[in-house]
């Protein structure tokens, strides 16, 4: 595997010095392959923040004064920092986080297609000159950068979901405090490091890892913080929501997700179930737009679960650096719990194991990709987001049915279906209450469209021109005497 040490930062980046925890604590990275400590990174709290905050606070006259140009050019320069740093950046994206070798790649490339996106998105993000209903005056809107922007990212795409973070910030000229999970540090603080490279002056990007409690509370609770941008849990966006409230702080949350994805009788069965391993089992399930739910029709329903569970059984588990690696192993003990118990529950609700079913042979954090055929709406997994590698496939007779079935959900982020029908097609599209819709594909994400769900699976969106309006406040003024 390619040598990605010189990447690594075992430092906070707090108004462009790099620096350890007040008390020295440290928190121990490891590989979920292996259990291997690869590093030890500061414990920051709430007096760290408080620090990186105001060193944001500082700097945003400077970054939002400049000439657009300018920010256009350190996005172009962070843009090619991160391609020159491809190979190494996925190598300790997989060693931190445990993904295959080329799911890490991609990763890091889509990464700098959204630096690169914003670099060209922030050119639009023009102003208007509206009619004025009486003589002599002039009415224009004009748009300008929120102010310090806070962003909390996940373990599970720790690259990629700070990139549609941290780019329309510096795009606008927004100045940053990153906090990265806990689990997987590495691959933010290293924007850090290539922000410097860029050249983008002291205090615009502040990188904190440690207690995401106290980290948190400081960010929610501090005036100077005028936008927070969160992809978690649910049940963690809504206790930010609340603590952003008493500031009235601008949210963006990318939530939780429990994806259904529908196969109907006319679908091309070999597409389909190419789909469904992509859309269940990348990076082991760990995905919040990853299915949750298989609704198979029942003319197609057998020969869909046969051929499915032939292509899940025949899937390599192995460490993300080994060739030919397809699944990678969880992120942790928990996780694996996890898996567990909602397996038990499924089969004690009548649910037919057809493949998996455990820990794997290889032991550690690794789970076998799992097959549940005959699932139904008693388990907890028709309601909970499993996030890992177990795929539970329900029947279905009728497109009404599949659509209800498929709504009852309290989240709404991501949808699949597979059929041949032009006319249901357009019928899937009205009726399912989701915010991303692939029909007869599943590598639905691109800088270029408008990421985010509807109902509990957040708000805003991330991507497309509108991942750029959420980091602007629009102004108008009316002059007059003219």
């Amino acid at each position: 595997m390619t040598d990605f040490s010189a990447l690594v930062r075992e430092a906070n980046l707090i108004n462009g010095a790099w620096v350890q925890a007040d008390d020295g604590r440290t928190v121990e990275v490891t590989n979920p392959a292996t259990g291997e400590v690869i590093a030890r990174v500061p414990n920051c709290g709430a007096a760290e923040t408080q620090r990186a905050i105001e060193a944001a606070h500082a700097a945003f006259p400077i970054l939002s004064g400049m000439a657009l140009g300018e920010r256009v050019a350190l996005l172009r320069r962070l843009h090619q920092a991160i391609m020159d740093n491809l190979e190494p950046m996925a190598a300790m994206l997989t060693a931190e986080q445990g993904k295959p070798l080329a799911e890490a790649r991609a990763e890091v490339t889509s990464s700098a297609g959204y630096v690169l996106w914003f670099a060209e998105e922030v050119r639009r993000a023009d102003g208007a000159i509206i009619p004025a209903p009486t003589a002599g005056r002039r009415l224009l809107t004009t748009r300008h950068p929120v102010g310090v922007v806070a962003a909390i990212t996940p373990w599970n795409f720790p690259s990629s979901m700070l990139a549609r973070k941290l780019a329309p910030a510096l795009a606008t000229g927004c100045t940053t405090i990153v906090k990265p999970a806990t689990a997987t540090p590495l691959s933010g603080l290293v924007w850090g490091h290539l922000a410097e490279q860029a050249g983008y002056p002291a205090g615009a990007v502040n990188i904190l890892t440690g207690s995401a409690r106290a980290i948190g509370g400081e960010i929610t609770a501090n005036p100077k913080v005028r936008k927070l941008t969160f992809t978690g849990s649910t049940e963690i966006g809504k206790e930010l929501i609340r603590q952003c409230a008493g500031t009235v702080k601008r949210v963006s949350m990318e939530l939780g997700g429990n994806a259904p994805f529908i196969v109907f009788d006319d679908a091309d069965l070999e597409a389909a179930v190419s789909g469904a391993m992509i859309a269940k089992f990348r990076n082991a399930g760990q995905t919040c737009v990853c299915t949750n739910r298989l609704y198979v029709q029942s003319g197609i329903y057998d020969r869909f679960v046969k051929a499915f569970s032939d292509r899940v059984a025949a899937l390599k588990v192995a460490p993300g650096i080994e060739p030919g690696a397809e699944q990678g192993p969880m992120i942790d003990e928990a996780a694996i719990a996890k898996m567990e118990e909602l397996l038990g529950d499924a089969l004690s609700h009548g649910g037919a194991l057809t493949t998996g079913g455990k820990r794997h042979a290889r032991g550690g954090l690794f789970f076998e990709p799992t097959v549940v055929a005959a699932a139904n709406e008693q388990m907890r997994i028709a309601r909970e987001e499993i996030f890992g590698p177990i795929a539970a496939i329900y029947p279905f007779e009728t497109e009404a049915e599949a659509i209800a079935a498929a709504n009852d959900t309290e989240f709404g982020l991501a949808a699949y279906a597979y059929t041949r029908d032009l006319a249901r097609i357009f019928r899937l599209q009205d009726g399912l209450e989701y915010g991303l819709i692939g029909i007869n594909e599943v590598l639905i994400v691109a800088p270029e469209i408008p990421f985010g769900g509807i109902k509990e699976s957040g708000m805003g969106k991330e991507g497309g021109h509108q991942g750029i309006d959420d980091f602007l406040e629009t102004k108008y003024t009316c002059i007059g005497g003219l």
